[in-house]
């Protein structure tokens, strides 16, 4: 079954400062996770529909995602549990799909309010604070909780982010931190 997201980020955050925020708030900081996915086209050149196979180390799931538009709520996602990210992946492989890129991203996770918020850091761009709740009024009564106008909040998904610092993601086949 389909359901729409309903998320919003805030882009270029003091990570500390928000995460800070949140807390004083009496939200619940859930730690910090490394998460690795797998990004396949559905329909090569279709940027508006992906299949997304991800780990965030303590559950792996496929999804595919569908996007009606940049506003809150315009995100319909399906998605299910699977067992093990290799394995998901190479079965994939035999019904015809090649991952077009992997990917990278730490994750801190945290609850307020009953909405979710994820700081989330990817390479080569600024952190971002993504806040999910059941509804779009829901989203910006909990933004304005940490001090954020509607006006400050974007539905737009990690491709168009990246494009706003000059970088397509869609022509990068592998994202990862740097090790030193």
């Amino acid at each position: 079954m389909s359901v729409i997201e309903y998320e919003a980020k805030v882009l270029g955050i003091d990570v500390a400062l928000v995460a800070r925020r949140i807390l004083d708030k009496g939200g619940t900081d859930l730690g910090e996770v490394l998460q690795r996915r797998y990004v396949y086209d559905i329909e090569p050149g279709d940027l508006s529909r992906w299949v997304r196979l991800r780990d965030t180390g303590s559950q792996v799931t496929l999804t595919v995602k569908e996007i009606d538009s940049d506003a809150i709520g315009g995100t319909r996602e399906t998605e299910t549990t699977v067992g093990d990210f290799e394995i998901a992946n190479a079965l994939l492989g035999k019904l015809g799909y090649a991952p077009k890129a992997y990917q990278e991203n730490r994750r801190r996770s945290f609850t307020l309010d009953g909405a979710q918020l994820e700081i989330d850091t990817w390479p080569r761009i600024p952190a971002y604070l993504e806040i999910e709740a059941d509804s779009h009024a829901e989203v910006v009564r909990v933004s304005a909780l940490l001090g954020y106008d509607e006006s400050d909040l974007t539905g737009e998904n990690t491709t168009k982010v990246y494009a706003r610092y000059g970088i397509d993601l869609s022509a990068i086949t592998d994202l990862r931190f740097e090790t030193s």
